[in-house]
């Protein structure tokens, strides 16, 4: 966007934006061009820029990361490459070799995960890579950057010659040393080195029996240094043979030189793909770092923020672990131009600053903290007026920078542009200043243009409220302590609370009613009921917040009742089956009584045996496998758990505490109030199975004589002898019983 002022980008601090980012790029070259982002106004470039970011942001903590991209610069390397004859210095090979190397790995990397980056494979596959500099350099130059060996028959010959002379010269100082030790010529620490070379350590008064080039002495003068005559010859050879082998590394030097010197070209362009590699590196750590996503770019005049994030403010602020409020705020056709009112210190800057700074960072391929569902478009110019920008060499004042901004605004605002204007109006008379604001805005509503201005002028906040495709907005505050919510609400004007503020400050009362007097009453009126209606939106929207936790409350209240009821309704079922089971009991238990005392006044062994055989045969036709006393005494889902039942823990109690009264009563009252639930259970059941039985209608089933059945809650099967009208007498062996008809089943 090469029609941006430089102040939009001082005023909206996109130049912090830009020093925050080259500190995450790893290299020089790639701090560089962080410095020199700037915004775009072609669609297809920035959503290209805007999905390499967020390739590259993906691979972030992944498995898979980015290989390594940090290399030296090549400047001065290719500097030297283009001037003839020149030869490079190990270093520069080496780094040449890195940047190729480097270039490769990533090429290499990106066409093997092409389906997950790729839109950065697709850059990569521009770049055409060659991987001949590597190979001729790698037959100069081993892996440590030193000239190998082998890189030329004669180099080769002539580092084993100087290996050979070299074991020579060790062999024959070592003889010398031998020798004149033995002579008792040599000082105690016998040799040393002078020059890089090994030279024996001589007593001062043995010299001269010594033959040798003299190399030094001691300070003390004590110990001369002699080279011995038997390595002069040899040390003479291996002057020659070095100085041969720097002449041949020169020539190769020379020669690698000269081979890579054609393809500068190349190199500059791997140069350039690993610089950008380090700007996607530092956008997409910079974007990690405030959870920074792409939103959607839309062809719509539409601007819609969903809890956007001012991004210098969330990075300072996570760092002092505090708080930052996040903004939703929409510009479209129906809704142009934002005045946002309100009292100072309650974020209608910051606001502003954000919806700026946001723009300006994604239409520089710049990913940002805003909700998924946000939409952007794009402009062409972003005009902004934030701050007083006085100054005192060029005479100019606050008022007077103003209006040479609005000429600026006239000439270059239209239907493309965003316009941003802080404390609109302000820096004269406000009568006055007010007046020309209004007629400015009624200009750039004119255009068609995007815009957001704050300001505390009652006429602005009018005429937003006449004009169609105008809205008013507010930072909410708190009613009661006036202190900032840091929120937008759109669709209202806001006071100023002038007089509430000063009042919550100290001023006196008095004072404050007498600056009332000095303005008009309609004034006055107007902003009291903009604060009234601001007190009554804050209040109402304490009471929703109450209410939805008072309707949470009351929802998981409910939900502990029911499950509370459901718990109690299966106790009272479990109940009726233990209580039913223990009825039987106490019946089964007279009818055993009575059995007893017959056979002891007058009933022999076998009529007691056959009574007792009648009476189970009675018990199991009235049963069924669900309904046998042990299966409900055994099993805890049944209720045995519970231990005993309301009779017989009333009776055990009258047998053990027959002189408490109290305890008595509470038993009963508790077996009485079991007895009404039971009852009630029972009688829900039976009118649910006679609703049942009244839905389907049942056969009429015909008993005759010698017919086999059975009960339909029994296992014991017998025959029909006898039908008299509805009831039949049924023979089970043993005994008989009458039975109605409806009770049994024809098998």
């Amino acid at each position: 966007m090469k029609t941006i002022q430089p102040q939009t980008i001082s005023d909206l601090e996109f130049d912090r934006v830009l020093d925050q980012l080259a500190q995450k790029a790893l290299t020089q070259g790639g701090k560089a061009r962080c410095l020199t982002i700037s915004p775009m106004i072609d669609a297809v470039a920035i959503e290209r820029a805007l999905k390499e970011v967020e390739e590259y942001k993906a691979s972030i903590g992944s498995d898979q990361g980015f290989p390594g991209h940090h290399f030296d610069a090549l400047t001065e390397v290719l500097h030297q490459l283009s001037i003839e004859n020149s030869v490079l210095e190990l270093n520069g090979f080496k780094k040449i070799k890195h940047v190729c190397l480097t270039t490769e790995s990533i090429k290499r990397f990106l066409k093997k995960f092409d389906q997950f980056y790729v839109v950065l494979s697709q850059y990569a596959d521009n770049i055409p890579y060659d991987d001949h500099p590597v190979m001729l350099i790698d037959s100069i130059l081993d892996r440590f950057g030193q000239v190998k060996d082998d890189a030329s028959q004669e180099l080769l010959h002539l580092r084993k010659s100087i290996l050979k002379v070299k074991s020579s010269i060790n062999k024959s100082f070592s003889q010398a040393l031998s020798r004149y030790a033995q002579a008792d010529f040599l000082d105690e620490i016998r040799e040393s080195i002078v020059d890089n070379k090994r030279v024996l350590a001589v007593k001062a008064m043995h010299r001269k029996k010594v033959k040798g080039v003299v190399m030094g002495q001691s300070k003390t003068g004590s110990i001369v240094y002699i080279e011995p005559q038997q390595t002069l010859e040899f040390a003479q050879e291996l002057s020659s043979l070095l100085y041969r082998e720097i002449e041949e590394v020169k020539r190769l030097l020379k020669w690698l030189t000269n081979a890579l010197r054609p393809f500068v070209a190349e190199f500059t362009q791997y140069e350039e793909f690993l610089i950008q590699v380090d700007v996607w590196h530092a956008k997409a750590h910079y974007a990690h770092a405030m959870n920074g996503i792409r939103p959607l770019i839309t062809k719509e005049r539409t601007l819609q923020l969903i809890k956007a994030y001012h991004p210098l403010l969330l990075l300072d602020h996570q760092r002092q672990k505090k708080k930052t409020y996040p903004q939703s705020i929409t510009l479209d056709q129906d809704s142009r131009i934002i005045v946002i009112s309100g009292p100072n210190a309650g974020g209608k800057s910051i606001t502003l600053k954000t919806v700026g700074l946001l723009q300006l960072m994604i239409q520089s391929g710049l990913l940002i903290p805003v909700d998924p569902s946000s939409e952007f478009c794009l402009f062409k110019r972003i005009l902004t007026d934030i701050g007083d920008h006085q100054s005192i060499e060029n005479h100019l004042s606050t008022y007077s920078y103003r209006l040479k901004q609005m000429n600026y605004f006239l000439k270059k605002c239209q239907k493309d542009s965003l316009f941003l204007i802080d404390e609109f109006g302000t820096g004269s008379d406000p009568e006055l200043g007010g007046a020309l604001a209004e007629t400015f805005l009624e200009e750039f509503y004119a255009r068609e243009a995007f815009g957001i201005i704050t300001t505390h002028y009652t006429n602005l906040k009018l005429l937003a409220n006449e004009l169609p495709c105008a809205t008013n907005a507010n930072m909410l505050f708190d009613a009661l302590s006036l202190e900032p919510l840091y929120q937008l609400f759109v669709g209202e004007a806001g006071s100023s609370y002038t007089f509430e503020v000063a009042q919550k400050n100290g001023i006196p009362y008095g004072l404050i009613n007498r600056a009332k007097k000095k303005i008009a009453g309609g004034k006055v009126r107007f902003d009291k009921t903009i604060a009234n209606l601001q007190k009554e939106r804050s209040g109402l929207r304490n009471l929703s917040k109450s209410l939805k936790e008072q309707e949470q409350t009351a929802k998981v209240q409910a939900e502990e009742l029911a499950q509370t009821q459901q718990k109690v309704q299966e106790k009272l079922e479990r109940y009726q089956e233990i209580f039913d089971a223990n009825q039987r009991l106490v019946t089964l238990g007279r009818k055993v009584d009575q059995l007893a005392e017959r056979y002891l006044n007058k009933w022999t062994k076998k009529s007691l045996l056959d009574a007792l055989f009648k009476l189970v045969m009675q018990e199991n036709s009235k049963r069924t496998p669900k309904t046998k006393l042990s299966t409900v005494l055994s099993d805890p889902k049944n209720g045995a758990s519970l231990q005993p039942t309301a009779t017989s823990t009333k009776t055990k109690g009258l047998s053990k505490n027959e002189g408490k009264s109290n305890s008595a009563k509470k038993n009963k009252a508790f077996d009485q109030e079991l007895k009404q639930e039971v009852a009630q259970i029972r009688a829900s059941k039976k009118a649910k199975k006679q609703k049942e039985r009244e839905q389907k209608p049942e056969e009429k089933v015909v008993f005759n004589l010698g017919d086999r059945v059975r009960m339909m809650d029994g296992v014991a099967v017998g025959t029909i002898d006898k039908i008299e009208k509805n009831k039949v007498v049924v023979n089970y062996g043993t005994f008989t019983t009458t039975v109605k008809q409806d009770y049994l089943e024809k098998l």
